[in-house]
């Protein structure tokens, strides 16, 4: 990948490509996923994961 990264690629290809509308999407599951992640081994996991 070199030392672009993951983030530096995407950003690379929604640049060249002008997929701008991919961002929001991107955020988005990028903090779900942190949501999901910190809520496994707190009180609040089975209220979230209701949402689902």
């Amino acid at each position: 990948m070199g030392k672009l990264g993951l983030f530096g690629e995407l950003w690379k290809f929604m640049s060249k490509r002008k997929k701008w509308w991919l961002a929001p999407v991107i955020v988005i599951l990028f903090l779900l996923g942190i949501l999901i992640f910190f809520a496994q081994g707190s009180a609040v996991a089975p209220f979230i994961y209701t949402l689902f």
